[in-house]
């Protein structure tokens, strides 16, 4: 029996950090809320790649990937979302977006005591915000590899 294909959201989110501020965005969209810089995978491009592009178009901030804070599978019955979640920090100096654009309306450095006043879109901000701060595990940018690549081998 022949199944049919689930079409399947693939999402890069990014927690940029600085010391024990966050880099969040005001969001045109989701109700105007307060969010990560986020936002769906293009076509022939890598995670890495979409969360760099996302966190530079939401927030006007070049980021260095850091590592993988999760990778999250959230499987519906008609659709799935597949979520990879990283912790990056800012490249250089540059100063986060204060003008509205098709992107977002602006984007901020916020404490964790900050983030809890602003309206949020979801719960996991500052969950995962909170976790970053407490020493969450950060996984290695390996973890995530092109089909047919060798696994990661110690001594070589």
């Amino acid at each position: 029996m022949s199944r049919t294909a689930i079409p399947t959201w693939c999402i890069a989110v990014v927690l940029v950090r600085h010391r024990s501020r966050f880099l969040l965005v005001h969001e045109r969209k989701h109700d105007q809320r307060w969010y990560l810089p986020a936002g769906r995978v293009e076509p022939g491009e890598t995670f890495a790649e979409a969360a760099r592009r996302e966190a530079l178009e939401e927030t006007g901030v070049p980021v260095e990937l850091e590592g993988i804070l999760r990778i999250e599978h959230s499987p519906g019955p008609l659709q799935a979302r597949f979520r990879v979640i990283f912790l990056a920090r800012p490249r250089d100096a540059t100063p986060p977006k204060s003008q509205p654009d098709e992107h977002s309306l602006e984007a901020r450095w916020v404490t964790l005591e900050e983030i809890a006043a602003l309206p949020l879109r979801g719960p996991d901000v500052e969950l995962y915000c909170s976790d970053v701060l407490a020493g969450a595990h950060v996984f290695p940018l390996s973890l995530l590899g092109a089909e047919g690549e060798p696994l990661l081998v110690s001594g070589r």
